[in-house]
């Protein structure tokens, strides 16, 4: 397989004998050895770079990047965040300055995320670098630095990647045969799927990556999900937003902020913005995991699913899809399209608890979308994860609310409901008995929050 790609402003074309290599080693096999090798799972950011398409520029973990994914992309490491004459670009003076860096490894990630960041003009620094861990300097000077360096100008060789012709170097490209394929639009997907059922699907591969990377996997077929644009769109329809499976975290969540804004509060504590700005919906919806995030949302807002197998295509409610621990109602060859949004879901809100406030996986993740009229219950959706084997809805406890009054007495009364929905069980994360109590407490607080209280863990009150 040969793909095309500009390196640090020079074209590369490379043959990929292995699909599954990832692009951290990539990179230090060609002796570009700035990219560290830290975690290689995507929760410290030393092999942070900076993928620029027709969307832009973003900051992405190298180690969770297969190379295929590159193909008809701009990639900037940190060699290539200075110019070729040596200038440094405004955020490496500013480290410099403000001293921002003591021990270094960690540092090329925090230039290339500060990089990225500085391009895009984006200075929601506590998001934007909660995926680059430092053990020594402290944030305190990384975030100096990078305030220090917001107002300076974008440097020209960095806007070299944003005005290249993306289209004339995907045109480049050879077709692809197996065991690896790149579709370009939907309909190409759906055609090769359908004939090769037992292919793996890699939509932003940080889940997929870690199969390669920790568990030592062998994929003989596979099939990358970045270049079908037609995936990776939302549409306004009669009956809400369809999300294409290829809409990335970090866009859902950008367009959620105006009509889901509780879907948006949830998405920014989810992983990292490097992983954000490549994990899509579709993947973590067929990902299946009962630890996710998105899902719990997404059907307490009454979700849909589209499913399709060559032309044909299948609807269903989100919460039918997941049937058992890693188990969704899926035939071979079939994907996931779509999912489909009510317009609006005022009486959202979800609740997600985890040992750190970033980048972190859930304990649990519960979720309330209860609707009143007058005062009384008129229609509950409740659904949580890390209750269970799969993302489920608490259909006991839900029809102990409905027809009641709105009160806190009402939530209490049905909190020992929800044993008869779940029965979690102890790992490393939490003990069940904790779940479950920390699922009654979520329950406590959405009564509380739509009476009024301030709830919020970021709010210290006396």
């Amino acid at each position: 397989m040969e793909i095309a790609f500009l390196l640090n402003g020079e074209t590369r074309r490379v043959t990929v004998k292995t699909p599954v290599q990832s692009v951290l080693d990539w990179l230090r096999a060609e002796g570009l050895t700035g990219t560290k090798e830290g975690c290689n799972e995507g929760d410290c950011g030393a092999c942070t770079v900076i993928v620029t398409d027709e969307t832009g520029p973003r900051a992405v973990n190298a180690c969770l990047m297969m190379m295929p994914q590159l193909a008809g992309k701009a990639l900037r490491t940190v060699e290539g965040v200075a110019s070729l004459q040596g200038e440094l670009h405004p955020v490496q003076q500013a480290m410099i300055d403000h001293h921002g860096s003591q021990c270094g490894f960690c540092t090329p990630g925090f230039i290339t995320s500060m990089a990225a960041a500085h391009t895009n003009r984006r200075t929601d620094y506590d998001d934007l670098l909660a995926g680059n861990l430092c053990r020594c300097t402290g944030y305190a000077p990384i975030i100096r630095a990078a305030d220090a360096a917001a107002e300076a100008p974008v440097p020209a060789w960095m806007q070299g990647d944003l005005n290249f012709d993306f289209a004339q170097i995907s045109s480049g490209l050879p077709g692809q045969k197996d065991p690896a394929f790149l579709p370009q639009s939907v309909d190409e997907l759906a055609d090769w799927y359908e004939a090769h059922p037992d292919a793996t699907l890699v939509a932003g591969g940080t889940d997929v990556a870690l199969w390669v990377t920790k568990q030592l996997r062998d994929l003989p077929e596979v099939v990358f999900l970045s270049h079908c644009r037609d995936l990776a769109q939302i549409r306004e329809t009669d009956v809400g937003y369809e999300i294409g499976a290829g809409v990335t975290i970090a866009a859902l969540r950008a367009w959620a902020e105006g009509p889901h804004p509780a879907l948006a509060g949830l998405l920014r504590r989810f992983a990292s913005e490097q992983v954000r700005q490549v994990a899509t919906i579709g993947g973590n919806i067929a990902n299946g995991s009962p630890i996710s995030d998105g899902p719990p949302a997404l059907i307490a807002m009454g979700a849909s699913l589209t499913l399709r197998r060559g032309n044909v295509r299948r609807n269903m409610p989100l919460e039918d899809f997941f049937l058992d621990y890693r188990k969704q109602d899926r035939l071979p060859g079939e994907f996931v399209e779509s999912v489909t949004l009510p317009n609006a879901a005022p009486d959202l809100a979800c609740y997600k608890l985890s040992k750190r406030f970033d980048q972190d996986i859930s304990a649990v993740c519960g979720c309330f979308n209860i609707t009143v009229e007058g005062s009384i219950i008129e229609s509950a959706r409740v659904a949580f994860g890390g209750m269970a084997g799969v993302p489920k809805r608490a259909t006991a406890f839900e029809n102990a609310l409905i027809d009641q009054p709105f009160t806190e007495e009402s939530f209490a009364a049905a909190l020992p409901v929800l044993e008869q929905d779940f029965t979690p069980m102890s790992d490393m994360r939490a003990s069940a008995a904790y779940r479950m109590n920390a699922a009654q407490a979520m329950a406590l607080r959405y009564s509380r929050e739509r009476s009024g209280a301030a709830v919020s863990v970021l709010e210290v009150t006396p």
